[in-house]
C-alpha cells in the first residue's frame, strides 16, 4: 500500500474462509479474504457477486488500512443497518485490518444477527495472523562473538534469517521493533561494544502455522 504503516502490531486475515448458516430457512454463505487496498476488497466482492449471481442479496463490508483505516459496509438492498453494519461490526470487533468479508444471503426469512453469525463462522474457517513491526538487523563478528550472539538471540527469542561464514561471520536477524533499544543495549554489553548491529529497515513479521513469515512495512 502507499501508506507507511508503523503501527507495532495488527490482525489480518492471512487465508480466507467460507462458511454457511440456515436461519429460518434462509442460506447465508460468508467468504472472507485479506486485501491490500479499496479496490481488491471491490474487486472480491464483484467476484463473489459473479459466483452468487442469483442470490438475493450479496451483502459486504471491509475495512482496508493499518494507520489511516478506511472502512465501508452494504446492506445490498436488505434493510437500512441490518447488513453490512452488523458485519463490519464483526471486523472491527475482532480489529481486523486489511480484510473484506461478502454475506450472501438466498431468500427464506432469516433474522439481522444471522449476518453477523455468518460473518463469525466466516472467520473461524479463516486463517488470522498478527504482524508485528520489526527490523532487519545485520551484525558483524569475528568467530570467537559467535556463541555469545546465538545465545543472546535465543535468550530473546529472535529469529535469525541467516547467517554467513567467511572470514568472520555475518548474522541476519529479525528484531520486534518494540526491543530493539533493549536488543542493542544488550548486544552492546555482551561483546564489550566489538559488535554493533545495524538495522536494514522495517518490516513486519507473523507467525503463520508455526513458522515465521515477513512481510512489506
Amino acid at each position: 500500500m502507499a501508506e507507511i504503516n508503523k503501527v507495532n502490531n495488527y490482525k489480518t486475515v492471512y487465508r480466507g474462509g467460507t462458511a454457511e448458516i440456515v436461519e429460518k430457512k434462509s442460506r447465508f454463505i460468508a467468504h472472507s479474504a485479506h486485501v491490500e487496498s479499496e479496490e481488491e476488497a471491490l474487486a472480491f466482492i464483484e467476484q463473489i457477486k459473479k459466483q452468487y449471481w442469483d442470490a438475493r442479496h450479496n451483502c459486504h463490508a471491509f475495512s482496508v488500512g493499518v494507520t489511516n483505516e478506511t472502512a465501508r459496509c452494504s446492506d445490498d438492498g436488505e434493510p437500512a443497518q441490518t447488513a453490512g453494519k452488523p458485519m463490519l461490526d464483526v471486523l472491527m470487533g475482532q480489529q481486523l485490518k486489511n480484510t473484506v468479508v461478502v454475506v450472501t444471503r438466498y431468500f427464506g426469512g432469516g433474522l439481522v444477527r444471522a449476518y453477523s453469525a455468518a460473518v463469525q463462522e466466516g472467520l473461524k474457517e479463516s486463517l488470522i495472523i498478527e504482524k508485528f513491526l520489526c527490523r532487519r538487523v545485520r551484525m558483524s563478528m569475528d568467530y570467537t562473538m559467535l556463541g555469545k550472539m546465538q545465545y543472546l538471540a535465543a535468550k530473546l527469542n529472535l529469529m535469525i534469517l541467516d547467517t554467513l561464514y567467511t572470514e568472520g561471520v555475518e548474522m541476519q536477524l529479525l528484531v520486534p521493533d518494540t526491543q530493539y533499544a533493549a536488543f542493542i543495549k544488550e548486544v552492546t554489553e555482551a561483546s564489550n561494544g566489538k559488535v554493533v548491529p545495524e538495522s536494514e529497515g522495517l518490516c513486519y513479521g507473523a507467525d503463520v502455522e508455526g513458522k515465521t513469515e515477513i512481510f512489506d512495512a
